[in-house]
């Protein structure tokens, strides 16, 4: 057994380019020296099929996307994203087969509820860690069912609560709490894989997208009760911008890792082909930048603090994670993201990006830089 292992993990990826590997030509040699390597993986990779009628915005590439990623260094990829069903079932079953066949383990996403639940344990050096996947953000029928394909669902539940419950069409609180029958499954599945394996790391797909530092509800409930069965560490994406920092009973819960090579969205002629519109201009993104005003400032295709973004890291000695923080990374208008030495005011600015939206979201999470500089150490 190897006495120390360094392990990272990194948010969004959805690369469509002529040149695949180009997009990760600064974090290779960095993720290739590392004994594991986490990513998600937003896009679907299949030349075949039509846009799903569910689907408010398309989100694909080529099958050779997972090969370039696992020459990047990756080794384990969630396909646990509202994503994955865009171009029906067919490409969603050649994005597993491509995942699978370019040497990547798979988790979070399955031809049916059984084989989306199933997520891999990993030998390393001597280590066995668990990576399990979850997704909150489900289209109709994107979530897998006994005989139906899709994503390992950790769905969410809403409530609208009247502020003035006798006063009709005034404002209302929200509160959002996992869906039972989903809790009950991750809570088996988690206290099985810590009978199994020394870590056990789980993946979330969830949150606010582009709110800056607001969480739902939900989101803690699922990642408390989570750690509470066994989880050592939880990582979370979707919301294309990075969230909070929590530590629940000594255990790190990143609520969003943010973009990490996400190509930009006017770059992505299939889908817009496929919607048959600009979907910079479309009436879905329109409605959907409704909710940040961040929008309205941006000189790119989203707002600008989606590409401020990191790579979770931690040390794992004697089958036990021992040390946790993240190394700040930056995503250039060539969407090819870079780990930032302490020399870039990008480092500065995502340290002091996050410690901002954690005091937002009153979490008390302390951001300390390590001793030799080049990352922050979280306590």
């Amino acid at each position: 057994m190897k006495d120390k292992l360094t392990m990272y993990g990194v948010g969004d990826i959805a690369v469509y380019r002529e040149d695949l590997d180009s997009a990760f030509v600064h974090v290779a040699p960095v993720f290739k020296e590392a004994d594991l390597v986490f990513g998600q993986l937003e896009a679907v990779l299949s030349d075949r099929g039509d846009l799903s009628s569910c689907t408010r915005m398309g989100c694909s590439s080529v099958p050779a996307l997972a090969g370039a990623i696992k020459r990047a260094g990756f080794d384990v990829i969630s396909f646990s994203s509202n994503h994955a069903l865009d171009y029906g079932r067919q490409a969603f079953f050649d994005t597993l087969d491509n995942i699978r066949s370019a040497g990547l383990y798979l988790t979070g996403a399955g031809e049916n509820e059984t084989e989306a639940r199933k997520y891999p344990i990993i030998d390393v050096e001597g280590t066995k860690v668990a990576v399990l996947g979850y997704n909150s953000i489900l289209p109709q029928g994107f979530w897998a069912e006994e005989a139906r394909p899709g994503c390992n669902p950790a769905r969410g539940i809403t409530a609208y609560v009247p502020v003035e419950h006798d006063q009709p069409g005034t404002p209302v609180r929200t509160y959002t709490f996992p869906h039972p029958d989903d809790l009950k499954h991750m809570l088996s599945d988690i206290e099985e894989a810590k009978r199994c394996a020394d870590v056990v790391i789980v993946s979330f797909h969830w949150g606010i997208h582009f709110k800056e530092a607001v969480l739902a509800d939900y989101q803690r409930y699922y990642a408390h009760f989570a750690i509470d069965a066994g989880a050592d560490l939880i990582l979370g994406h979707h919301a294309h911008i990075l969230k909070p920092v929590e530590i629940y009973h000594g255990k790190v819960i990143f609520y969003s890792l943010g973009n990490f090579a996400m190509e930009e969205v006017t770059n992505m002629l299939k889908d817009q082909k496929a919607k048959g519109q600009d979907m910079k201009t479309s009436k879905s993104h329109r409605e959907m930048t409704a909710i940040s005003d961040a929008f309205k400032t941006t000189t790119r295709c989203f707002p600008m603090d989606c590409y401020l973004t990191l790579a979770a890291k931690w040390t794992v000695e004697k089958g036990k994670i021992t040390r946790v923080g993240f190394v700040p990374a930056y995503l250039p208008e060539d969407c090819n993201p870079y780990l930032c030495p302490p020399s870039d005011p990008r480092f500065g600015e995502v340290v002091d990006y996050m410690r901002r939206i954690t005091a937002a979201e009153d979490l008390d999470t302390r951001y300390t830089l390590s001793e030799d500089g080049r990352e922050i150490i979280l306590t």
